[in-house]
């Protein structure tokens, strides 16, 4: 398809900067024809005359990359409401519904996958293998949520909050590592696209665990787990989703209704309403037992590689490679300083070719920081540990909070020798300018 609008402003830039097309195509080391069809929407620049245009019509490389119609999309969030067996996920829908339409999203419900096949009579114990249902389960998933995206597009509203009732990544709880391994290569995808799929995901635990009581399969037909089943599986789910950028733990500390509360407060506080805040602490510690968390069921190691931006204000924008094992996504960051603990955060998917042409706008006075990260779920809490390369004897440990006030409690295999939340030295835009370290 012709990419008029990229070929007028083409038309445009030339025009005023007073040039012919063959002046132009000898400025930038190409052909007539070639100026002709980027005028005519037939093709674009390499990247490497991408750059010689910045520079001739002192434009920016971002906005020549992104030259489009400008045709208002919706932003459009894709969350996850997870949890073991009884956690309230059926209740959590309509305080989300409730919450979020009075401050003007458009929210849509995928609903829960294995219940509906389970109801429909493919369920675990009609199927010849767990793997082949849960297989089911994903390819259905899968489908569901694409449909769902795309019926958001062409809504016409400019907020949409998808609300998956489950996502890909439980199926993970109900199978051995050999079988998700290969439902994940019947499906051609991989653990890190599933997982780093969503936006963010949202853990309610479960009955079974802190509110034993309250447990019931009278809710749910689909449901068979005793208490003890449900503890175990909630466990499991944890750890299938441990490794997400934004993953939240809800557990059962108050009552129902707070615990409600707290879930529309932490997806408020994603969701920047009314603001993207991020909360954190970061501590330095003693350099952990690698062994003790490549064996931790709730640890997931991720490798990361960070590029600072150039900036025209005292915003930090970044972006990152994040994964493992050959299979990454790319994330864009902007934040702004609030406080020491608080910052203005917001964050955007890029796809591959979209972080590959931002690194063309990296800030040559920092550099690119390698880090092999360790997510870990602890009593309800989800930390980061960062190994950087130049440090044999320490590490960073990042926490995210609701609240300032927030007590952190430490698996005791942590050793920390001090919070650094609010010094300098040990921000990772500071470590990329710190030439000791790169020695």
């Amino acid at each position: 398809m012709n990419d008029y609008s990229f070929g007028n402003k083409m038309l445009d830039l030339r025009i005023k900067a007073g040039l012919s097309q063959k002046e132009l195509a000898q400025k930038v080391g190409v052909s007539n024809k070639s100026v002709s069809k980027w005028e005519t929407g037939i093709s674009k620049p390499t990247i490497n005359v991408i750059r010689k245009l910045s520079d001739l019509f002192n434009v920016s490389i971002d906005e020549l990359l992104t030259l489009k119609e400008k045709q208002k999309k919706p932003e459009i969030v894709k969350i996850v409401i997870t949890g073991g067996p009884c956690a309230g996920k059926t209740t959590a829908m309509s305080w989300i519904q409730n919450a979020f339409n009075k401050i003007g999203y458009t929210v849509l419900f995928v609903p829960e996958t294995a219940t509906e096949l389970i109801l429909g009579g493919i369920a675990p114990w009609t199927c010849k293998e767990t793997k082949e249902f849960q297989k089911s389960i994903m390819q259905l998933q899968l489908e569901k949520e694409r449909i769902f995206y795309e019926a958001a597009l062409s809504m016409g509203t400019n907020k949409v909050l998808i609300v998956c009732d489950r996502g890909t990544l439980d199926s993970k709880a109900y199978m051995n590592e050999l079988e998700f391994s290969s439902v994940l290569k019947s499906l051609g995808t991989s653990e890190v696209e599933l997982r780093d799929n969503y936006d963010a995901v949202f853990h309610l635990v479960s009955a079974a665990k802190g509110a034993e009581e309250f447990y019931t399969k009278a809710n749910n037909r689909a449901r068979t787990e005793t208490v003890e089943q449900a503890a175990i599986k909630d466990d499991m789910i944890i750890s299938a989703w441990t490794g997400h950028p934004h993953f939240r733990v809800i557990d059962n500390s108050t009552d129902f209704e707070s615990k409600m509360k707290r879930l529309i407060a932490n997806i408020s506080s994603f969701l920047g309403e009314p603001e993207p805040f991020e909360i954190e602490r970061k501590f330095l510690i003693q350099f952990p037992n690698i062994n003790w968390l490549e064996k931790e069921v709730n640890c997931q190691k991720i490798e990361i590689i960070q590029t600072y931006l150039k900036s025209n204000d005292d915003s930090e924008i970044r972006v990152r490679q994040r994964g493992i094992k050959g299979n990454y996504v790319y994330y864009k960051t902007v934040k702004k300083t609030v406080s020491n603990m608080k910052r203005i955060e917001v964050e955007k998917r890029l796809s591959k070719e979209e972080y590959l042409n931002s690194l063309m706008e990296a800030d040559p006075k920092k550099r690119p920081i390698r880090k092999t990260r360790y997510c870990l779920t602890y009593a309800n809490q989800y930390f980061e540990i960062d190994i950087y390369p130049f440090w044999k004897d320490k590490a960073i440990l990042e926490i995210e909070l609701n609240d300032e006030q927030d007590t952190v409690t430490f698996p005791k295999q942590i050793k920390v020798i001090k919070e650094v939340t609010d010094d300098n030295e040990y921000k990772n835009a500071s470590l990329t300018q710190n030439t000791q370290l790169w020695v």
